[in-house]
């Protein structure tokens, strides 16, 4: 996490948000049910990257229509980090 952001994923505001969020879309990640499987999702994702001149901005950093909720692989894809496993289509995990 950036230093500059540490207070504010820390705050009352976000955990809220973030809780009403990820409950709203009944906990799974957005990206892979749009390709028809069912994963939970771990991470409340803002579309537009959080900086330190929006951070302070709630209609970038609390709005819901800035917000995806992803599994870690798909916040993996987003940040550009590679997988380090990929699972086949029978579920087995493949290093």
């Amino acid at each position: 996490m950036k230093e500059f952001a540490k207070r504010f994923y820390k705050s009352q505001a976000w955990k809220r948000c973030r809780d009403a969020y990820a409950k709203s879309v009944s906990g799974l990640c957005e990206r892979c049910l749009a390709k028809g499987l069912y994963v939970p999702g771990e991470i409340v994702h803002h579309k537009t990257e959080l900086t330190p001149d929006n951070i302070g901005n709630p209609s970038v950093s609390l709005s819901w229509d800035n917000l995806q909720l992803v599994c870690r692989d798909c916040h993996a894809e987003l940040h550009g980090a590679a997988r380090r496993y990929r699972v086949d289509e029978l579920g087995r995990v493949l290093l």
